[in-house]
């Protein structure tokens, strides 16, 4: 019996040490040799942080191209989704209430919203949107920043990352992505 104990005490004491210690550093340790995955993939503009590449933040003003609906708080401390139903009429009235403000905000932008713009993402922090919906916010991007929409056009079709593979998930844009590159061209505001 003293036997079985002590070879189970050594049994737990080897396993701790492998699977609490030596398994989490080995992780980490690769996890530091990734460039950037890290640490949150920063973007940094001018040696200052503007935001992460993995994380969906609000873009400020008209000027900017804006990421999807968020149910998390703006800080960003917080993600979840609404947790609404498609039957529910607390999500209809939000969507409803989405498609107003939109419409308000964009007033020259096609008739149709696409859904990206109207529905949050499970997490509500997705850092990307559809080409669809980059491309239905060039008419108001152009015209507070003075540009050709057809020159907004071109960026928002510069930063379309396709599929993985040509089949994994759908075609996204990353809105940070968008804004620098937009910013690069004609500073925008704060």
């Amino acid at each position: 019996m003293t036997r079985q104990l002590l070879a189970a005490i050594k049994a737990l004491l080897v396993l701790t040490l492998v699977c609490g210690v030596g398994y989490p550093a080995a992780v980490l340790l690769v996890a530091q040799l990734v460039p950037g995955r890290a640490v949150g993939q920063p973007v940094v503009v001018d040696g200052r942080e503007v935001g992460s590449h993995l994380l969906g933040q609000p873009a400020g003003g008209p000027g900017w191209f804006q990421g999807r609906p968020s149910a998390s708080d703006a800080s960003g401390e917080t993600s979840g989704g609404s947790n609404l139903g498609p039957s529910n009429p607390e999500l209809a009235a939000a969507v409803a209430d989405r498609g107003a403000s939109l419409r308000a905000a964009n007033p020259d932008a096609p008739a149709t919203i696409p859904p990206d713009a109207l529905t949050a993402s499970a997490s509500g922090l997705d850092p990307d949107i559809s080409p669809a919906y980059a491309l239905w916010q060039v008419p108001r991007v152009a015209k507070v920043r003075g540009l050709d929409e057809s020159e907004v056009r071109g960026i928002v079709t510069d930063h379309v990352q396709e599929a993985p593979l040509g089949m994994l998930g759908q075609a996204r844009v990353n809105v940070l992505a968008l804004n620098v590159a937009l910013d690069a061209r004609t500073p925008g505001e704060e």
